[in-house]
């Protein structure tokens, strides 16, 4: 399929620490004299790929749910030629919105039926998005014509936190144009986590074990990952802050050692969150847990502990079931 590519995309030779932070700057034409739109060019640097934007994308497809409600966020839904694979229900506020952009594929496209969209952008919410075996790698749509972006969670060697999500609304809304609207979500947002801190103010922090899935072993929440600064805010110390990832493997032994006092159940999937709690119960293993002694659960949607925008609202939601005495 030929396409008109948009821009230009570079893969750095090495991935500097201020590319990896995502981090951008404005570029000055290159003898175009034609008529440009106020902060065009734009130049950022996403996990490494350069890229620089004549003009807003005006086909976008993103996937995964995070990446998709920071576009709608942005009120960007008209520069949306689809989406695809959702971990949740979208939230709320952005389901009119959602309702008017195709939906491609329940999981991730083919590359075919990606191709079939005519995208002049992809965002992805994890690498797997851009999985090379599948015919998505960056480097390959590039070569199609089409941009990417990957959301930064994926692609920063330290921990990921609000700062990063701040930085990924606000890139993302200069690459569509539309600076102002991160502003104002921004601003808001940073008063919802302001205020999430006066409620756990001169409280003791929560110990909180974090239980994704697993069996035989326990998957959870790590250090790096921008779930750990939500446990954080939100009052709450995750005695799995030291695992140096996002999410990972941790067995029952080191959660019984590791004493947790409230225990997060993250809610998505076939598995309910009855299901899980039925798990951890009947552990017998577990039963000298506080939080199983005192049947402690406090329980989040996936969608809510991932580099997107519901994750100041999550922080805010968390602190109140880590620190119901408190009030609202």
């Amino acid at each position: 399929m030929a396409r008109r590519p948009r821009a230009l995309a570079l893969t750095a030779a090495l991935l500097l620490p201020a590319a990896l932070g995502g981090c951008s700057d404005s570029g000055s034409g290159d003898g175009d004299d034609r008529a440009r739109q106020p902060g065009f060019p734009y130049t950022v640097t996403n996990c490494g790929v350069r890229t620089t934007f004549e003009a807003p994308p005006e086909r976008a497809v993103t996937m995964n749910q995070h990446v998709t409600e920071i576009m709608l966020a942005l009120g960007l839904e008209k520069s949306m030629a689809g989406t695809a694979y959702l971990d949740d229900k979208i939230a709320p506020a952005y389901r009119a919105a959602y309702k008017k952009v195709p939906v491609l594929a329940k999981e991730y496209p083919g590359k075919e039926q990606l191709l079939a969209a005519d995208p002049d952008f992809v965002y992805g919410g994890y690498a797997s998005a851009f999985a090379a075996k599948d015919g998505r790698a960056r480097d390959d749509l590039q070569k199609s014509g089409i941009d990417t972006r990957l959301n930064t969670e994926n692609c920063t060697n330290g921990a990921a936190g609000l700062d990063d999500l701040y930085r990924e609304v606000d890139e993302v809304a200069r690459t569509f144009g539309v600076p102002d609207r991160a502003k104002r979500w921004t601003e808001r947002a940073r008063a919802t986590v302001a205020a999430a801190a006066k409620h756990t103010k001169d409280t003791r922090p929560v110990s909180v074990f974090v239980y994704d899935s697993g069996d035989k072993t326990a998957f959870t929440a790590g250090g790096k990952g921008i779930g750990n600064e939500i446990i954080t805010r939100a009052g709450g110390r995750n005695v799995f802050a030291d695992l140096d990832k996002s999410f990972g493997d941790a067995s029952w032994e080191q959660v019984v050692e590791r004493r947790p006092e409230t225990i997060v159940i993250y809610d998505y999937g076939s598995v309910s969150v009855e299901q899980k709690k039925k798990r951890l119960l009947n552990d017998p293993a577990l039963k000298d847990v506080p939080a199983i002694k005192n049947k402690r659960f406090a329980v989040m949607p996936l969608s809510d502990t991932v580099l997107g925008v519901r994750a100041p609202d999550a922080i805010a939601r968390l602190a109140a079931q880590l620190h119901p005495a408190n009030g609202r």
